[in-house]
């Protein structure tokens, strides 16, 4: 279907045949929020995307974690709850650099942008999620950015048969929400200028 259309633009590609870059920038949507009564985060299923960032990192392709995600007021943000859990695999705190501002992916690359540039970096690694990565590429490559695309959480998958497939599917809601929101971000973010036509990510 159409979501299965979107994560085939970007197949997964092994860690080791990825070139190097300055940063790898991991986009938000892997924590909901932090257990009541604990600093401990809730990991939602975007939850991949920290792994691969640590897969990256742990394979030398950049030496530095850009996280990027804020919060409303008066709650962590999601960088700083995305840099505890990496800090629980061994991350030093060091080697992350944390984006707390952002809402939205044009806020993400603006954001991540303008802290990259000052470090004199402009070649990343863009982590998010396979179908969400048409639109994060474009919008990061018309803030300036050289983007090499490092997808992962894919929807589709293969798995073994079992008797729950023939009872209703709540997550087939869920996957049409996702590429719902996918299509309409696009054009939104086209007529709001946040997505250059020119840019080659445009088109996957």
């Amino acid at each position: 279907g159409l979501l299965l259309r979107l994560e085939k633009r970007y197949p997964p590609v092994a860690v080791e045949s990825l070139p190097v870059a300055g940063a790898i920038v991991v986009l938000g949507g892997v924590v909901s929020g932090v257990v009541p009564g604990t600093a401990i985060p809730e990991l939602e299923s975007g939850a991949d995307r920290l792994l691969h960032a640590l897969r990256l990192y742990k394979a030398g392709k950049a030496p530095l974690i850009l996280l990027s995600g804020g919060a409303a007021q008066g709650f962590p943000a999601e960088s700083e709850l995305m840099a505890r859990v990496l800090g629980e695999f061994g991350i030093p705190r060091e080697s992350m650099l944390l984006e707390s501002r952002s809402r939205n992916t044009w806020q993400n690359a603006r954001e991540s942008q303008a802290l990259l540039e000052s470090r004199g970096i402009d070649r990343i690694l863009l982590v998010t999620s396979a179908f969400h990565m048409r639109r994060a590429r474009a919008v990061f490559e018309t803030a300036g950015l050289s983007v090499i695309p490092a997808a992962t959480d894919y929807q589709v998958v293969e798995s073994a048969p079992s008797v729950m497939d023939w009872l209703p599917d709540p997550s087939a809601l869920y996957r049409s929400t996702l590429v719902i929101k996918e299509y309409l971000g696009w054009w939104v973010y086209r007529w709001r200028g946040w997505i250059d036509a020119a840019q080659p990510g445009r088109g996957g």
